[in-house]
């Protein structure tokens, strides 16, 4: 019997790199899907339809799904360094959001944990902009580790290490 994959959700910053960092400190050698989730450009202009302009956005939308597959790959190879047993996935999600998206994926794959990344937003920033993390969290059924990234995580010992002074 093949153990359930750990999906990782990867975006190429330095806070996604940290959490396949730790995924892997944490579960050596278990099998993984790096996830980038992209939200396709066609369907932020559907109100183009008809326009030559769609056209043009198309040829774009193809040339990021590239760069989209690329980040994927480079997530999935760095996790394979790492020790993991990793392969490369993107979801195209023209009508949700990037968290819906990890959430799908991970029931897709039945996965046996979902790693998320934190740059931990809050006030303001965050009801803004949401939280990708905060919303698997809460709308996932599945186990979900999130992992604070390396400055916020230092940060955080910092204040604390200076709390119990």
């Amino acid at each position: 019997m093949t153990a359930a994959p750990i999906l990782i959700a990867y975006d190429g910053s330095s806070g996604a790199r940290h959490a396949l960092e730790e995924t892997a400190r944490l579960f050596p050698g278990a099998p993984a899907v790096v996830l980038y989730a992209r939200q396709p450009l066609e369907s932020l202009a559907a109100h183009l339809e008809g326009h030559p302009a769609l056209e043009e956005l198309r040829d774009f939308d193809d040339k990021t799904l590239d760069a989209s597959e690329r980040l994927a790959t480079e997530g999935a190879d760095l996790a394979r360094g790492l020790g993991l047993k990793a392969e490369p996935r993107v979801a195209s999600i023209p009508e949700e959001t990037v968290a819906d998206a990890i959430a799908d994926v991970a029931e897709e794959i039945d996965a046996s944990l979902i790693v998320i990344g934190s740059r931990g937003r809050q006030g303001l920033r965050a009801l803004v902009a949401g939280s990708t993390s905060t919303h698997v969290v809460h709308t996932s059924g599945r186990p979900t580790l999130v992992i604070p990234s390396k400055p916020l995580a230092d940060a955080r010992r910092h204040t604390q290490h200076r709390a119990v002074r």
